[in-house]
């Protein structure tokens, strides 16, 4: 009898955005699995930690994944991943994976919960809230209305053409290529907002194209609208 993995999504950062269904699934797990070395010090357990501190009680696994672009490296990162975790699985164990956002958005976990699912393993996701959602409620104001397109974009990755799209653009992961991804919006004469860290203590605000600092950190996302739409 094998056990169970969820992979939980923890919201933006918010502890008080932790949906009900994440934090019962966290509680009722035997064990809680992290992405990173050390659990305690992860963004997505000190959401949890936000909003129960008995996960402190939980026995915890560190699922290391340094984050890189070399796909060897990557596959090699996600199968060890799925490795511990599967160990966990053949024991009975019901395993919480802890992912911010929403699991099914640009995360880690989905790797290895493709590589489990395929293997057999019974899996779950547990929606959460994302990211870009509660960019925008913090900004007071919608993301997209009546027959408005939103279009969502790693801007790590080449994002020229995306830019050029109608609608509203969300622009996660631009890490290190924020001041090319800056200039792009520059190019293209478009307004932006970006948040770091949105909904935890140290939440920055940066209210235009030109205040969007070069190196702005990991969780940081920028909205882009039509001006027709600002």
């Amino acid at each position: 009898m094998t056990g169970k993995l969820y992979g939980v999504g923890v919201g933006p950062g918010d502890p008080e955005l932790l949906t009900l269904k994440a934090l019962r699934i966290i509680k009722e797990a035997d064990v809680v699995a992290v992405p990173g070395e050390i659990p305690e010090q992860s963004i997505a357990y000190r959401i949890v930690y936000g909003a129960w501190e008995g996960i402190r009680e939980k026995e915890l696994l560190a699922v290391p994944m340094p984050m890189t672009k070399d796909k060897k490296q990557l596959k090699e990162n996600h199968e060890k991943g799925a490795q511990l975790l599967g160990r966990l699985l053949e024991q009975g164990k019901k395993v919480a994976f802890l992912t911010l956002g929403d699991p099914t958005v640009y995360s880690t976990y989905l790797y290895v919960h493709r590589i489990l699912t395929d293997q057999g393993y019974d899996t779950q996701i547990i929606s959460g809230i994302p990211s870009f959602c509660a960019v925008s409620a913090r900004l007071n104001t919608g993301l997209v209305e009546t027959s408005q397109q939103l279009h969502v974009l790693p801007a790590s990755y080449q994002i020229r053409e995306g830019l050029k799209l109608p609608g509203t653009k969300v622009l996660m992961k631009a890490g290190h290529k924020m001041k090319e991804v800056r200039q792009q919006i520059q190019k293209l004469g478009e307004e932006a907002v970006m948040i770091r860290n949105c909904g935890m203590e140290d939440e920055q605000i940066f209210d235009s194209v030109e205040k969007i600092p070069d190196d702005p950190g990991y969780y940081s996302l920028i909205i882009v609208k039509d001006k027709a739409n600002i």
